[in-house]
């Protein structure tokens, strides 16, 4: 019965299935913030939200009766019951801020596509090499600051006044979000020199580092999607063999 169940829920059909619900509610949810919407048709749209509730809870039941306490050692399993029991807390007095938390449930389409968990569990696992890469972009802001708060707060203390602020123009240097017009020129007006600083750091920092962190992710999800395919291969391996020897076993006792 289990088995059956598990089985089940695990079909295609069921998946895509869950996968429409998902999306149906997203824009159900996203009607709610709609006052007007919600003035005509109010009861209507929680009432299609609380189906879709349901309809997650029940999945939920039935694979935790299908694989009990296996449910649990599956990562996506456990995101998905902490996105549904987050839904279903109370969301009056001090907990009422868990009501907006209910469009995570929209992030249950992560686990249910296969190709967005691979980008996922290959974002994951670059976080490990992307800590070395945030570590030493921290370090070149720190000293970046350092030299722009010596240099430019006499003159232009709003954007560099401070340590802080300098960190926060230089962030904004880094995004290229009016860089040139809005922060370099004018203060290359004041101090023409100030090229030389900003060049090299928007050089680093842009086009270097952020680099490596694109590129970090990029080989992450290039081995987690060969561990992918090698993990199917070896599936289809398998039971190649046992046809095969559940054939052979056939001649025998034909013979």
């Amino acid at each position: 019965m289990r088995q059956s169940l598990s089985d089940f829920l695990d079909r295609s059909s069921v998946r895509y299935t869950i996968m429409g619900v998902i999306l149906f509610n997203a824009v159900i949810l996203g009607l709610e913030t709609s006052e007007s919407v919600m003035n005509t048709t109010g009861g209507l749209i929680v009432a299609l939200d609380t189906a879709c509730l349901a309809i997650f809870v029940a999945e939920l039941v039935a694979k935790l009766y299908a694989r009990g306490w296996r449910f649990f050692r599956n990562a996506w399993n456990v995101f998905d019951f902490v996105v549904v029991g987050i839904a279903l807390m109370p969301a009056t007095g001090a907990l009422s801020v868990l009501r907006a938390l209910r469009i995570l449930r929209l992030l249950r389409v992560v686990s249910v596509a296969p190709t967005l968990r691979r980008v996922v569990e290959g974002f994951i696992s670059a976080l490990p090499g992307m800590a070395s890469v945030f570590l030493l972009m921290g370090v070149i802001f720190y000293i970046s600051a350092v030299i722009a708060t010596k240099l430019f707060a006499p003159t232009f203390p709003d954007w560099f006044g401070t340590l802080g602020r300098s960190l926060y123009t230089l962030f904004q240097v880094m995004t290229l979000e009016s860089w040139s017009m809005g922060i370099v020129r004018p203060v290359m007006e004041v101090h023409p020199e100030a090229w030389i600083f900003f060049v090299p750091f928007i050089l680093i920092t842009t086009f270097a580092v952020v680099n490596l962190v694109v590129g970090l992710i990029v080989n992450s999800m290039q081995d987690a999607h060969a561990e992918e395919s090698n993990a199917a291969t070896d599936t289809y391996r398998d039971e190649v063999l046992q046809r095969l020897i559940a054939i052979e076993k056939r001649l025998d006792a034909g013979r």
